[in-house]
């Protein structure tokens, strides 16, 4: 039976007491396939070997166990086929060294640990984030991506293989003549159809010829995490919201905000039927924005639970609710 990775590989240790529950990290996307939901197990490394472990519950981010038991474990999938779609991360870093652009582009299935391990990376070597879109829709796991940038001199490797590495990431790294013009960046899967488009704005980055490294966009938002009001944060998080949120998510934050009684049947339906993900987003926002603190907070909630990753990079956490 094969079996293949779907999540982080975490080593945890409980040094006091017990847990009723633990809920691990996965990055398959069950929205193009519900039915992978029965075929995900915990995988145990143990001294002897391995052991699997039913799981009591999977939700779009997470598998729950039940009573967990410790040692270094991650979710995995059972294969019925290779045809697996992940969530996935981009993350980008510019340098600029005299005349010439150098990104770094990183393509990987969604992963916290990663993410940070990146971060940790770049910045060692005093390179800052540049702010960009995911993927809209989850990509296929194994298979290739290729970028393209226009006026690039060399683009390296020319194509990445998506999988699951818990130790290097990969990335693009393409050199790039500054020509003070936007640059255009494109990801194309194994057919050849576009799966990713980003436009960099000559703005976001610093073009002096003694400079050594890109500095994040005005107005992006800093590495630590937001201050202020909920509405606050929610207010200066709004371009960023409604560049990155992805369509589905816009769908279940409508039906959160509802349940919550933050919106109405017919504030909601006025909304679901914007077919354009930039003008949906910016309406959302925007009503709840004019709803005042407490409606701010529970938006805010219901986005970390929905997009956990989106919430990191936006620099947003978990508020309490007025009363």
């Amino acid at each position: 039976m094969q079996y293949t990775q779907g999540g982080p590989l975490l080593d945890i240790t409980m040094e006091l007491g017990e847990l009723e529950e633990v809920h691990l990290p996965h990055f398959v996307c069950l929205g193009t396939n519900p039915s992978l939901r029965n075929e995900m197990k915990i995988l145990h490394v143990e001294e002897h070997g391995v052991s699997l472990e039913e799981v009591h519950e999977v939700t779009r981010f997470h598998a729950k166990i039940l009573h967990p038991k410790f040692s270094p474990i991650g979710p995995i999938l059972r294969l019925l086929s290779w045809d697996v779609d992940v969530h996935c991360e981009l993350m980008l870093y510019l340098t600029v060294k005299r005349e010439t652009l150098i990104s770094r582009l990183y393509l990987f299935p969604w992963n916290p640990s990663q993410i940070q391990a990146v971060k940790q990376q770049e910045m060692s070597e005093g390179s800052k984030r540049i702010l960009i879109t995911n993927p809209e829709q989850s990509l296929k796991l194994n298979s290739s991506f290729r970028l393209n940038i226009p006026f690039s001199t060399a683009i390296n490797p020319q194509r990445i293989h998506l999988i699951q590495r818990d130790s290097t990431t990969s990335f693009f790294r393409a050199i790039v003549k500054m020509t003070g013009v936007d640059i255009e960046m494109e990801l194309f899967s194994e057919d050849e159809r576009t799966v990713w488009k980003e436009m960099v704005s000559h703005d976001e980055f610093v073009t002096e010829t003694h400079s050594t490294s890109a500095v994040l966009g005005a107005g992006g938002p800093a590495e630590s995490s937001l201050t202020g009001s909920a509405e606050q944060q929610l207010r200066s998080v709004r371009t960023e919201f409604v560049k990155r949120v992805s369509g589905p998510v816009l769908n279940e934050l409508l039906d959160g905000l509802l349940q919550h009684t933050v919106i109405n049947q017919e504030e909601m339906e006025s909304v679901k039927v914007i077919a354009e993900r930039t003008e949906k987003a910016r309406d959302i926002i925007d009503m709840v924005l004019r709803k005042g603190t407490e409606s701010c907070s529970r938006m805010i909630n219901l986005l970390v639970e929905l997009d956990p990753c989106l919430c990191s990079l936006l620099q947003i956490n978990t508020v309490g609710v007025p009363t």
